[in-house]
């Protein structure tokens, strides 16, 4: 929450992002659910903000959500991902605030710790594994002169026992779940891969798939997946609930709801409706009319309340044919857009075909096929073909000659064929 501003605007109403009130309207979604039901655990996978010291506004619209599992009695784990510690786990982190208040029945999962929750329908055992950095299992001489690779396989080592002591340590009567914030090793990257790179580590599949484990519940990565289809046990990320940018335009959002007893689970994802994102890409750059081309494509896509990004390359020339006033009222229904022309390089046409090394191809018909694939060129390409005859009059003659006299000799034939090509440039340049 408090992510994405730049794809909102401000309420008047309320003085905040819409983008905000996105979110608290989807999280308010997934909490009538528990309430509902209702459930007897609400698990948070983590990454409750964009950083450790979001505003207190952004705070208070998290805190009057989360509330209200306070009021309905149902017990919650609140997970710390990455984006709730500070400084990478040294300062503590934004959801410990709920311990130290001592909110009844929250739990925040900020250390690898199991906790035995006591349910409406009976026990649940939650083992908590939060975002690791280096310093949480290793020391500055253990890492020193280590590549990134050689530290991720350390910290997976030093994990690997930590993680043991706690599965030993388990009820085997009792349903257990993982609850843990990482980066799986098959996992599919969303949004997540740009905020994060580089400051945590893979975990390996094997490491998860455990029997004792009843249910894996992930956080960090934001879309939702299931790493395990044989469902055993199901190693499940939801995903997030509301979509930060645009890599995340045609992901499904949502959260997931289980029924879980000891040996058996069955999960179902619950689809969210949320904001819709929405690119709109078009190369005008060989209409005639490059604005009637830009209205239709933008009226052939639902715009209504979404996220708009409209890309559409250009040449250069056809600037003044834009009406932008005309592009934004076409764009007027959308929630916010933006608008990104891209210039095409005139030096960078693609070569045609029949113009390729090795063709054998008159300069006339060069020249007209050539003619055929410039539209720019269509008003003067009558003119430009007969100043081409007039070109090669004086020289037609000679090059048949050439072309059928066994006696021409190569360097000649050279000779004639450079000097009607620069003959024909200078005259096109002139035209």
């Amino acid at each position: 929450m408090g992510s994405g501003f730049s794809h909102g605007r401000i309420n008047p109403a309320t003085g905040l992002n819409t983008r905000l009130e996105d979110f608290v309207n989807t999280l308010s979604k997934c909490i009538d659910r528990a309430i509902a039901e209702p459930v007897d655990l609400v698990l948070f996978g983590g990454d409750a903000f964009p950083d450790a010291t979001p505003p207190p506004y952004v705070q208070e619209a998290f805190a009057t959500q989360f509330r209200r599992l306070v009021d309905a009695e149902i017990p919650t784990v609140l997970l710390v991902g990455n984006h709730d510690q500070h400084s990478q786990g040294n300062g503590g982190a934004s959801l410990c605030i709920y311990r130290t208040l001592g909110v009844p029945g929250f739990i925040v999962g900020d250390r690898i710790e199991t906790h035995y929750i006591q349910t409406r329908n009976g026990a649940v055992q939650v083992i908590t594994l939060p975002w690791l950095t280096r310093s949480t299992l290793l020391t500055r001489p253990d890492t020193e002169g280590l590549a990134l690779a050689e530290v991720n396989d350390l910290l997976i080592q030093r994990l690997d026992p930590v993680l043991e002591g706690e599965i030993r340590r388990l009820d085997p009567e009792v349903p257990t779940v993982l609850l843990a914030h990482l980066m799986a090793d098959r996992a599919n990257l969303g949004a997540e891969r740009f905020l994060a790179v580089g400051k945590g580590f893979t975990i390996p599949l094997s490491m998860l798939t455990r029997p004792c484990f009843d249910y894996v519940a992930l956080g960090h990565i934001h879309k939702h997946q299931n790493l395990n289809p044989s469902n055993d046990p199901p190693i499940i990320y939801p995903g997030s609930i509301e979509r930060v940018d645009f890599s995340e335009e045609k992901e499904a959002k949502g959260y997931v709801l289980v029924e879980l007893e000891k040996s058996c689970v069955k999960w179902e994802f619950c689809p969210l409706s949320v904001r819709p994102f929405r690119t709109i890409e078009i190369n005008v750059s060989e209409e005639d009319n490059p604005q009637n081309a830009l209205v239709k494509a933008i009226g052939k896509r639902a715009v209504k309340d979404a996220v708009v990004r409209l890309i559409y390359k250009l040449r250069s020339e056809q600037l003044d044919l834009i009406d932008n006033n005309a592009i934004h009222q076409a764009l007027n229904e959308a929630h916010s857009y933006t608008i990104r022309p891209e210039f095409v390089s005139q030096l960078a046409r693609p070569r045609l075909p029949e113009l390729g090394v090795g063709s054998s191809i008159n300069p006339m018909d060069a020249l007209k096929t050539y003619l055929e694939n410039r539209k720019d060129l269509r008003d003067i390409r009558a003119e430009m073909m007969e100043a081409a005859q007039h070109l090669l009059a004086g020289y037609g003659e000679n090059w048949l000659e050439l072309e059928e006299s066994e006696e021409g000799s190569t360097e000649e034939q050279k000779d004639v064929s450079e000097l009607l090509e620069g003959n024909t440039k200078t005259q096109l340049r002139l035209l």
